[in-house]
């Protein structure tokens, strides 16, 4: 494994050298491999009911299929032990992690946005309270809370959605808070007060713009980080339920020894789950110092 993963970074680093005296400048090779992960996936798993592949949820069609079958023996990545095929799988649980993630950001993205920026634009009392129910949630640990909210809610797309949305809200209501309060004294929005714009039309025509984008720059590392807390819930059981495919619950299959025998049952859903984490990452560090409002010129 170690010679492998050198292998891996040798060749990256050979490919950055190869871009850099084609292009006449430095290229990151490891960005760009990171985005067409993430175009492979994310165009796979919308098209997913269009495209040719096995057979991923119905158990009982799978009587006929074999069970475990190696990759290549018929199906490109082998079967589970229902028959179902890992590839098929693999491709709709993408949809479902990924779009648990994306509808919980967007969640907390819009909730948590909008009431940092109220709280950072008003303060006094609408603040301290703002920041009360934010440190509330920021000190019950993650897991506990996600388990918590998992044994209680209906282990479906939008229940687990709505509960991993809790996890994204308070570090988007900081964020969106620090954010405004910095733009809040900028020469252009005082210029705007002093010539009588309303709160409503300060905070929609001057503060929103300048604090938009560093919100979504950590809305994309926050995908990833729920990514991983949908898969934990899915392994543990508190998920989305089998036989609807996610990365956590395919993973899960693993137990009881399957793994040492039939390996590739894990080793696909991992790999397209760290792939998958480690690309988002790499767009969201990007664009986190692309867009901080800390550096940049407003």
């Amino acid at each position: 494994m170690l010679l492998l993963a050198a292998g891996v970074l040798a060749a990256i680093a050979g490919l950055g050298k190869v871009a850099h005296a084609v292009c006449g400048r430095a290229v990151d090779v490891v960005l760009w491999l990171g985005i067409g992960w993430l175009t492979f996936i994310l165009g796979a798993a919308i098209l997913a009911p269009w495209l040719p592949l096995g057979n991923h949820d119905d158990a009982v069609a799978g009587l006929t299929a074999p069970i475990f079958a190696q990759p290549g023996d018929g199906y490109l990545l082998g079967t589970n032990n229902y028959g179902l095929d890992v590839f098929s799988r693999a491709i709709h649980g993408a949809r479902t992690s990924i779009l648990v993630a994306l509808l919980a950001v967007l969640i907390g993205t819009t909730v948590g946005g909008l009431v940092g920026m109220v709280s950072g634009f008003v303060r006094g009392t609408t603040d301290r309270l703002v920041g009360i129910v934010s440190n509330s949630l920021l000190a019950v640990p993650p897991l506990i809370l996600l388990i918590a909210l998992g044994t209680v809610l209906d282990p479906s797309v939008r229940s687990i959605a709505f509960a991993l949305s809790l996890l994204t809200i308070p570090s988007m209501v900081r964020l969106a808070r620090a954010n405004t309060i910095t733009v809040a004294e900028r020469e252009f929005v005082l210029a705007a007060r002093a010539l009588g714009a309303s709160r409503m039309r300060l905070l929609r025509r001057e503060i929103l713009p300048n604090v938009v984008l560093p919100v979504l720059s950590l809305a994309v590392v926050m995908i990833s980080v729920l990514i991983v807390a949908e898969a934990s819930l899915s392994f543990l059981g508190i998920g989305i339920q089998p036989p609807q495919p996610t990365w956590g619950n395919m993973i899960a299959e693993g137990q009881g020894g399957v793994m040492e025998e039939h390996p590739y049952i894990v080793v696909v859903p991992s790999v397209c789950l760290f792939l998958t984490v480690f690309s988002f990452n790499l767009l969201g560090e990007k664009a986190q110092a692309r867009w901080d409002t800390r550096s940049a010129k407003l």
